[in-house]
C-alpha cells in the first residue's frame, strides 16, 4: 500500500539565513523567526484549518478518477432503471392478486353451476324464493306480525369486568313463597 504524502502544515518553515551572518546575528535572526513562528501558531489555532491548503494535499491518480467517473455513471444509468423495475413488478403482484381473485370467483360459479344440476336444490330453490308447490300441498305463509317490542333484545356486550352480586338469597326464597302462596289460581292436580 502507498502511503499519501502528508498536507502541508500550517505553520511555514522559517527561512535560512544566508552563511555570510556572523554567529550573533543568527542568534537574534533565530529567535525572530521563532517569536513569528508562535505568533503565526497562535494566530492559526485560533482561525482554523485553511481548507485550499489541505484539499491542495490531496492527490488524486488517473485511476481513482476513472473508477469514480465509472461508478456516477453507473449510478445515472442505473437509478432509473431500478426505479423501473420497482414499478414493474408492483404491478406484476397487483395483476397476480387480480388474477387469484378472479379464479376463486370462477370456482365459486363453478360449484353454483354445480348446485343447479342437482334436482333436489331446484326444488328447494323454487319453493323458497318463487313460493312454488307441488299440486295438491296447501302452504300457509306467516307474517311477522309481532310487535318490535315484544321481540327478544339484542344481548348486550359482555364487560370484561367481574362484578359481584350480593348472596343474599333467604329474602329472595321467602318472597318467591309468599308469592306462590297467595296467588289467586292454583293448578288442580289431576
Amino acid at each position: 500500500m502507498v502511503r499519501r504524502p502528508a498536507p502541508p502544515s500550517a505553520s511555514p518553515k522559517a527561512p535560512a539565513s544566508p552563511p555570510s551572518t556572523p554567529k550573533k546575528g543568527r542568534a537574534k535572526a533565530d529567535a525572530r523567526a521563532a517569536s513569528a513562528q508562535r505568533r503565526k501558531r497562535a494566530k492559526g489555532s485560533t482561525q482554523g484549518v485553511d481548507v485550499r491548503e489541505w484539499a491542495s494535499g490531496i492527490r488524486l491518480s488517473a485511476f481513482s478518477v476513472i473508477m469514480l467517473s465509472l461508478v456516477v455513471l453507473g449510478a445515472w444509468v442505473l437509478v432509473p432503471t431500478l426505479g423501473t423495475f420497482i414499478d414493474q413488478r408492483q404491478k406484476i403482484a397487483a395483476l397476480e392478486a387480480s388474477v387469484k381473485v378472479s379464479e376463486d370467483e370462477i370456482a365459486d360459479l363453478i360449484a353454483e353451476r354445480e348446485r343447479w344440476s342437482d334436482p333436489a336444490y331446484i326444488t328447494t330453490q323454487a319453493r323458497e324464493r318463487l313460493y312454488y308447490v307441488k299440486p295438491g300441498e296447501v302452504v300457509y305463509l306467516i307474517d311477522n306480525d309481532l310487535d318490535p317490542s315484544a321481540l327478544p333484545r339484542e344481548q348486550d356486550p359482555i364487560s370484561d369486568t367481574l362484578e359481584e352480586k350480593p348472596a343474599d338469597w333467604m329474602p329472595q326464597l321467602l318472597r318467591t313463597l309468599v308469592s306462590t302462596g297467595l296467588s289467586d289460581t292454583a293448578a288442580v292436580a289431576p
